[in-house]
């Protein structure tokens, strides 16, 4: 059973400090651009074990190196393997990098994101620029905002591979991770932060973890988009909670406490139509600098957080 208690958190005037420090002052333009090279017509969609795939994941790599993260080991690489139905075998790959923290040993934070997307379908091209070009977009911004402002705890960012096909790269992660799994204090995941003609964007997680409420809640007082609570239980029928649909699923699974940023479903989602030109790029500047001050928050409260199970 999931761990429900209360916490005690940093004040609001903590949060209102980070959203002071210098990294906020343009975090979306380059996320933009991740966006928009990662969801070019060359991409091919980025389906597992493509040359689109590997070309996504040359691009992301070279970004690691930009901002100056270090692997967890020798290489960033994680390779995996699964079956699909029809019983073709994929290789695939996740890319797994880290900040280390100012403090040794404690908690560590997970961030991930997933980069592939459904590759072409009847010689349409799928490009998913929203799904998930744009988390992935949002971790690099993350990545470069506490590369600005070091954390004290360690920080992992797993930008993973064949969510589309079923969690597989998270929950390959989550069955090797590189740390004790009982050291992962939360896992913050991004999954379509670019389109929503409401100026929302939503943070699943409070319910099940209610000790992550009062700090989503602080953020949403100051955050530069309407930043929702929700879809995290049933109350609306199990197709309106999204617990089991993205990457954060893999570590709930193994009791991990978790929070998922992302939109609301809109009429490009897994559709050809998911290009970078649909994206209202005002509000995906303002969504990016929203991820950025709620797990900059979420990094400070870390140690105040109750195990999950």
């Amino acid at each position: 059973m999931l761990v429900r208690t209360a916490l005690r958190l940093a004040p609001l005037f903590l949060v209102l400090a980070l959203a002071a420090t210098p990294v906020f002052a343009a975090p979306g333009d380059k996320a933009l651009e991740d966006v928009r090279i990662l969801s070019a017509d060359d991409m091919q969609g980025r389906a597992p074990g493509t040359p689109g795939s590997a070309m996504a994941r040359a691009y992301i790599l070279k970004r690691f190196g930009e901002i100056g993260l270090e692997p967890v080991g020798t290489v960033f690489e994680q390779p995996f393997s699964y079956t699909k139905r029809d019983g073709t075998k994929v290789e695939a790959t996740n890319l797994v990098a880290r900040i280390p923290g100012t403090v040794k040993g404690g908690k560590v934070l997970v961030v991930t994101a997933h980069y592939d997307h459904l590759g072409v379908r009847a010689g349409e091209i799928f490009n998913g620029a929203d799904d998930n070009a744009s988390g992935v977009g949002g971790l690099l911004a993350v990545a470069e905002a506490f590369k600005a402002k070091p954390p004290r705890h360690d920080v992992i960012f797993a930008v993973v591979d064949a969510e589309e096909g079923g969690l597989r790269g998270a929950r390959a992660f989550v069955a090797s991770p590189p740390m004790p799994l009982a050291t992962i204090g939360l896992n913050v995941n991004f999954d379509m932060l670019s389109k929503n003609t409401k100026d929302e964007l939503y943070a699943a997680g409070a319910s099940p973890f209610p000790a992550l409420r009062p700090i989503l809640e602080s953020v949403a007082k100051i955050a530069p988009v309407s930043l929702k609570l929700g879809h995290d239980t049933d109350i609306n029928g199990p197709r309106d909670n999204w617990t089991n649909q993205s990457d954060h699923y893999a570590f709930a699974e193994k009791g991990v406490p978790w929070v998922y940023f992302g939109v609301e479903d809109h009429p490009e989602y897994h559709q050809a139509t998911d290009e970078f030109a649909t994206i209202p790029q005002d509000f995906y500047r303002r969504s990016v600098a929203t991820v950025i001050l709620a797990t900059l928050a979420l990094e400070t409260a870390l140690d105040g957080l109750p195990p999950g199970r």
